[in-house]
């Protein structure tokens, strides 16, 4: 398996709907569709050029991609409905790809997200799945902050790592936000801040939890020479494994570890070669657990690697990440993505990474009753 694996297709263009802090009156269906129209100015398509629709969402239901299909007036050949959470665009492009080689699709629309109301938030993460509604529920724990915390625990005694090392990762992540003029929190913050946030669930302050917000993002993935301009982006290797260990390790390990040196050999590059990473952050350790996973932390040592990120040497999380953008769902798993996209293209603004040829994003989430069960990687490339 090889970079040629993924000849043949392109990916075209990738948008945000600006997010939003506060619930608007507007549905999802609504923010998919602004996604979707915004793709195809973007790309300079039209929606009679779609021939493909994949929807990630948590709160499109009871609707589903083909409901969104006749909302935007399309007539695919491929639909797909993914529910995958912060792995699902990565997934969804993994089998995009494979549908435009194999004749399914000419040119597939990727959207995802989502918006909460205060009751839909309450509701996914009481009912998030059968084992949380049925074990997690009644103990009345909270959602998923009080799981990342022990899991925080458990990665700090590992590491000898303090409250600190994990903020210099917010902070950072705010530096890059305050260069991106769609993050929701672009105001500055130092450790100290960081450390004075209430604490939510020790040792996870206000900081670390990721801020739940509205908002979509969409990318085009196209048969090569149907895309429009010069600067498409091409997948160079692109892995997933799923439910790796079943939920009895300690959570400190994605899967990511086992598929990384597949995931690099069919890439034909290292850690060393990449430009610029967008990891899932829906809390520091996840950065750190995923970044160590996929071998940029080769020795071990993660205070190393957290100076890195801190001095921005190694660009992490370019727009600001989920952590200052904030987490939009379903969203959330696309929005890295669409930045390695804006990079890759020289459309980040004054965040933009010089010279950014080569990226790596990863995904994560599904959380059983410990941590989550899905990951997965894609190295990408300006074409």
């Amino acid at each position: 398996m090889s970079a040629s694996d993924f000849d043949g297709v392109v990916v075209a263009a990738g948008v945000e709907v600006p997010y939003s802090r506060q619930p608007t009156t507007g549905s999802t269906g609504e923010l998919l569709a602004q996604a979707f129209g915004s793709l195809l100015h973007e790309s300079g398509l039209s929606a009679k050029d779609i021939d493909g629709l994949g929807v990630a969402s948590f709160t499109l239901g009871p609707d589903h991609a083909v409901d969104l299909a006749w909302r935007l007036g399309l007539s695919p050949r491929w639909c797909m409905d993914d529910c995958h959470g912060g792995a699902s665009s990565i997934n969804l492009l993994q089998h995009a790809i494979r549908a435009i080689q194999h004749g399914d699709a000419n040119v597939i629309a990727l959207v995802s997200g989502d918006q909460f109301q205060p009751s839909d938030f309450k509701n996914l993460v009481e009912n998030y799945n059968l084992t949380t509604r049925t074990w997690l529920r009644p103990l009345k724990n909270g959602g998923p902050n009080s799981v990342f915390a022990m899991l925080t625990q458990r990665h700090a005694r590992r590491h000898g790592l303090t409250r600190a090392d994990y903020g210099a990762i917010c902070v950072a992540q705010r530096e890059w936000a305050s260069l991106n003029p769609k993050a929701v929190y672009r105001t500055p913050m130092s450790v100290d801040d960081y450390l004075a946030a209430p604490l939510v669930a020790d040792p996870l302050g206000r900081l670390d939890c990721v801020p739940v917000v509205g908002g979509a993002n969409a990318i085009l993935v196209t048969r090569d020479d149907l895309a429009r301009g010069p600067k498409a982006v091409r997948v160079r290797g692109l892995k997933c494994l799923y439910n790796a260990d079943h939920q009895v390790g300690d959570g400190l390990e994605t899967s990511l570890k086992q598929v990384a040196a597949d995931l690099w050999r069919q890439a034909g590059v290292s850690p060393e070669d990449v430009d610029l990473v967008s990891v899932y952050d829906d809390y520091p350790v996840m950065v750190l657990a995923q970044l160590s996973d996929l071998g940029f932390a080769a020795d071990g040592d993660l205070r190393a690697l957290i100076a890195r990120i801190a001095s921005r040497t190694l660009p992490v999380n370019t727009s600001g990440g989920q952590l200052s953008v904030g987490q939009a769902g379903a969203a959330g798993g696309m929005h890295g993505l669409v930045e390695a996209i804006a990079q890759l293209q020289g459309k980040a603004g004054d965040r933009q990474v010089k010279q950014a040829k080569l990226a790596v994003v990863s995904g994560y989430g599904m959380v059983e009753y410990r941590y989550g069960m899905c990951a997965n990687a894609v190295v990408m490339e300006r074409a």
